[in-house]
């Protein structure tokens, strides 16, 4: 059988084309090495997400005085936490799986070699000792973590987030090198926990990438909690429990049970035969188009591998993109204006669009309208002594640019902003809609004024 559509891999970029090519009538197959979700489901953000609210629920239990509310002996079970959160992953493994069986997608386990094009143009793949053609291809092999030249890592045993995941004994001190979204999740997450946590991050401020000022601002409130941060360092050498990190020619030395890794990811792109095809790559992935078809017309590539926006919201709508230009019925490009990024530490912070940095950079002029999170009345109620930031910033005529905020519930609020600023929306046309009262969204209207 010849398909109409191969996926290699079945991350949130994979099982989604796989699920739409199949729902609009094209014969499709899927080929996953390890389990159906990839990293995002089975080893990145649902299981992180799992852990960050059994602690979010302790922190809440150890902070009920503050609500009039006596709780005694607040104490946890650590295998139990890890235990649910299995659980979590494997009721969604299973509910993806139904998926593709409801829709007809032919899935296969195992590793997949792409070996080239047959003699009819059709794409061949071989996989446990068969092999597979199929008219169109699309890439989802995803990322993985990087592992910089460290002196003794290797003789090291470090963690990724992977063994971070596996783990059922809690370290009493942990050392996460690394302060961006990954390294920070886990560090809010064994804080919680009541290991002693120290952040390494190279650059001047965690979270790059993210608006600084809010960074900043929940660098200070984690620091309040006991973590010990060091920005602006390198890592210079491990051995055992030591880590050696340097600041202008001065060396230092920390002391941890564990040590993290977080320093980033990077796109997979060798070991499923991509070198057969001659496809184009660019300095950071795959090369794509605005409809992710890479430099072959029948080829295309979405997800991590791009490296264009390593987030699994990003590859869902990459793979529904790719999935339409192949059904010729949909000539919408990719738009990468208004990706929201979510850090889920407690408090969360979440941006889409611009940040200050990114436009200052661009030597693009803005107004910034800033308020605290304290103007919503719902967010008074639910944060006792609690704080946060409502930013957002309009070009010089009131369009949205970007949106950043800092408190609870900032990931679902961070939607409203991604639409406005994706539809070209300006201040008061954002703040004309009717928002309910009270709740922690109407900060947005509050802060347009």
């Amino acid at each position: 059988m010849i398909y109409d559509v191969a996926i290699i891999g079945a991350g949130p970029a994979g099982y989604t084309a796989a699920e739409k090519a199949a729902a609009a009538g094209l014969s499709s197959i899927l080929f996953e090495k390890n389990s159906l979700g990839g990293v995002c489901l089975n080893e990145g953000c649902i299981p992180t997400k799992s852990l960050l609210y059994s602690a979010k629920v302790l922190d809440t239990a150890k902070g009920a005085s503050k609500y009039a509310v006596d709780v005694e002996n607040v104490s946890f079970d650590f295998p139990k936490i890890i235990a649910r959160k299995n659980k979590v992953v494997k009721k969604l493994v299973a509910g993806i799986r139904m998926k593709m069986t409801a829709r007809g997608v032919v899935s296969v386990n195992g590793e997949a070699q792409i070996t080239g094009y047959t003699a009819d143009g059709n794409l061949a793949i071989a996989c446990n000792d068969e092999t597979f053609e199929a008219t169109h291809l699309i890439l989802c092999t995803g990322s993985e973590t990087v592992v910089p030249p460290i002196p003794g890592l290797n003789e090291t045993d470090y963690w990724t987030s992977r063994e971070a995941l596996q783990t059922k004994e809690l370290p009493t001190s942990i050392v996460v090198i690394g302060g961006g979204v990954i390294g920070m999740e886990f560090a809010s997450f064994f804080n919680s926990m009541g290991a002693e946590v120290h952040v390494i991050e190279m650059l001047d401020e965690i979270l790059p990438g993210m608006d600084k000022e809010l960074a900043t601002m929940l660098r200070a409130e984690y620091a309040k909690r006991g973590v010990r941060f060091y920005t602006g360092h390198k890592v210079t050498a491990i051995n055992g429990e030591t880590v050696s990190i340097e600041k202008d020619g001065e060396v230092f030395t920390i002391q941890g049970q564990k040590l993290l890794l977080s320093v980033g990811r990077r796109p997979v792109t060798k070991g499923f035969g991509l070198e057969t095809l001659g496809v184009e790559l660019s300095r950071n992935g795959v090369k794509t188009d605005q409809h992710m078809r890479t430099s072959l017309p029948n080829v295309y590539a979405c997800g991590d591998m791009t490296g264009i926006s390593m987030l699994a919201h990003t590859a869902v709508r990459e793979a529904e993109t790719a999935v339409k230009h192949i059904l010729g019925k949909d000539s919408t490009a990719m738009s990468y204006k208004a990706v929201p990024g979510v850090v889920y530490t407690n408090p969360e912070i979440a941006g889409v669009g611009a940040t200050e940095e990114q436009l200052q950079a661009a030597g693009l002029t803005y107004t910034v309208r800033k308020i605290p999170m304290t103007f919503s009345g719902r967010f008074v109620a639910e944060n006792e002594l609690g704080n946060g930031v409502c930013k957002i910033l309009l070009d010089e005529n009131e369009t949205l640019l970007g949106v950043h905020l800092l408190g609870n519930p900032a990931s679902e609020l961070i939607t409203i902003a991604g639409i406005a600023i994706e539809k070209g929306m300006k201040a008061d046309e954002l703040a004309s809609f009717i928002y309910p009262h009270p709740t922690v969204g109407e900060i947005l209207k509050e802060a347009l004024g």
